[in-house]
């Protein structure tokens, strides 16, 4: 990838930037609530198809109906079979923004796709090399789910808050949105997806009577993305990626408990990851 994304870099210098990328995001008034989002350049790719998906077979849960989507899979397979042959040059017109988004909706786009392509499943982790054999086709080239998530979002943007917007079919991820994340809008996406994580008991708690705060294992696991941006060295408990991540947390909540966690006289314990599949079926 960093290869292809050097050779792409000379190919600009040649032929330069002049096809800016634009999105037109809109929400339907119709009864199936569906959402449109256009990129109004003809080499570009279209998100209309996979917000489709999104708005028919998502609810407000994150829940997905697995069943119906995989009897009626042609939009999602459109979608993705666009990105598979997205120009790189298209791509690399694009704002950082905008760079972010795209990935995490193929990150999400192509998660739905190896769940029906196996359903019916308990459980994302029940199919054979999900994150790091299967292979899927971007920008014409083989990428795993994992090297989407930590060779390209991870890696080439400073931005923690994609945790909270990439999706693994699973009821410990953060929920999955009715609609795609557009770059003009990324920020306040990520916000309200953080929000609506933090605001999950299974995600993050704090109990003054026990003087514990629990984090969700997505926390544990990639705590160290948020030092960049939210190191912090007198202030919280814990480790150096854990003031970082309890830093990050704190914005989201009201006064007194951005009080309590500055204090730091706590404990830390994170909880269990629910693996099983959010499956609107299954509940």
């Amino acid at each position: 990838m960093i290869k292809l994304i050097s050779l792409l870099s000379l190919l600009l210098l040649i032929v330069g930037c002049s096809n800016r990328t634009e999105f037109d995001f809109e929400s339907s008034q119709a009864d199936t609530n569906q959402s449109s989002v256009t990129l109004t350049q003809s080499s570009d790719i279209s998100y209309n198809n996979y917000a489709q998906v999104l708005s028919q077979y998502v609810n407000k849960q994150g829940k997905v109906n697995y069943q119906s989507l995989q009897q009626n899979r042609q939009p999602l397979d459109s979608f993705n079979q666009s990105v598979a042959s997205l120009s790189p040059q298209v791509y690399q017109s694009w704002t950082e923004n905008e760079q972010i988004a795209f990935w995490i909706n193929i990150y999400n786009s192509l998660t739905l796709e190896a769940i029906i392509d196996n359903y019916p499943v308990d459980s994302i982790k029940d199919i054979p090399g999900v994150w790091k054999r299967l292979q899927f086709t971007v920008m014409g080239e083989e990428l795993t789910l994992d090297q989407i998530e930590h060779e390209i979002l991870r890696k080439d943007f400073d931005e923690p808050r994609l945790h909270m917007g990439i999706v693994c079919a699973s009821i410990g991820c953060p929920i999955l949105r009715q609609e795609p994340f557009i770059g003009d809008k990324l920020d306040q996406q990520l916000d309200e997806q953080t929000l609506a994580f933090l605001a999950l008991e299974r995600n993050f708690q704090i109990n003054k009577e026990e003087n514990k705060v629990y984090l969700s294992s997505i926390f544990k696991w990639f705590g160290e993305d948020f030092e960049s941006k939210f190191a912090v060295e007198n202030q919280f408990a814990g480790q150096g990626k854990e003031r970082a991540v309890l830093n990050f947390i704190g914005q989201y909540l009201e006064n007194q408990n951005q009080t309590y966690l500055k204090q730091g006289d706590y404990q830390i314990s994170y909880l269990n990851y629910d693996w099983s599949l959010n499956d609107l079926k299954a509940n």
